[in-house]
């Protein structure tokens, strides 16, 4: 891992290989660890990027209080610095899951130059609701008093289908793990970040990329309804569904995961 200083901290990122890049963003609140299954697929052919976000994994936030906000646009500039950092002097391919895909609408906006095509896992365009933003906030303060525990109680049940639940517990007990690695501080912040999120649905019919949009066949969270209307309205945009999975499909069917990107980035 090599360690990149930003505002207010400092940024894990593996960095490997050759070829094309592709920088691959994790979920709230976990690490690049998630993507474990694709660094292994894609490291031999491309050259791969997979960051820690600010306050999560081997990353750093300083000077951060119980009060601090982590927004989307701010690990948005996070990724702009250390691509320059580890010398990619090309447009990447940015593929992110959850709030991965949040902070790929800021990267976008802010650098369509630095970006060749989009991948879009279990993500949605959409704000937060005012009841699901209060929910947010409510949690950030569980988060602080109760510790990353609380973070694991009221997110894990959600993140996988009931099938990997029940066949895959290596996978939930990574999960739990990365969220119980970070700190209760970095949670909450990067929370009320979440909760305070511009709505970018206006922005979809703008992307001027190639897109590859995939989401999980059970994905609880950011359901298939909304992600193939999130995927149409977006032009030209390619949507697989992802077999036997729920918001963690990149874990939970690695597989069919990466032979949907193999295919996508073979054709961009």
């Amino acid at each position: 891992m090599h360690q990149i200083a930003v505002a207010n901290g400092t940024i894990g990122v593996f960095a490997q290989g050759r070829g094309e890049p592709v920088l691959f963003v994790h979920g709230f609140p976990l690490g690049h660890d998630m993507w474990r299954g694709q660094i292994d697929a894609f490291g031999p052919n491309h050259r791969v990027i997979a960051p820690d976000l600010r306050g999560f994994g081997e990353s750093k936030l300083t000077g951060a209080t119980a009060n601090t906000t982590l927004t989307m646009e701010a690990f948005a500039d996070d990724l702009h610095v250390l691509l320059h950092a580890v010398f990619v002097d090309r447009p990447v391919v940015l593929c992110g899951l959850s709030m991965g895909g949040y902070i790929a609408w800021q990267f976008f906006r802010k650098y369509r130059d630095q970006l060749k095509a989009l991948i879009l896992c279990d993500t949605r365009a959409t704000g937060d609701s005012a009841e699901q933003a209060a929910g947010r906030h409510k949690l950030a303060e569980q988060v602080l008093t109760q510790g990353p525990m609380a973070a694991v109680d009221a997110m894990l049940p959600r993140l996988v289908s009931p099938k990997t639940a029940e066949e895959q517990p290596a996978v939930v007990s990574d999960l739990r793990k990365m969220i119980l690695r970070n700190s209760a501080v970095s949670i909450a912040a990067t929370l009320r970040g979440l909760a305070e999120r511009p709505d970018c649905t206006q922005m979809l019919p703008n992307i001027d990329v190639p897109t590859l949009v995939l989401c999980g066949q059970h994905d609880q969270i950011t359901p298939l309804a909304e992600m193939k209307t999130m995927a149409q309205a977006i032009p030209g945009a390619q949507f697989v569904e992802i077999a036997d999975a729920g918001h963690m499909s990149n874990m939970e069917n690695p597989k069919a995961v990466n032979v949907s990107i193999d295919r996508f980035l073979k054709s961009i």
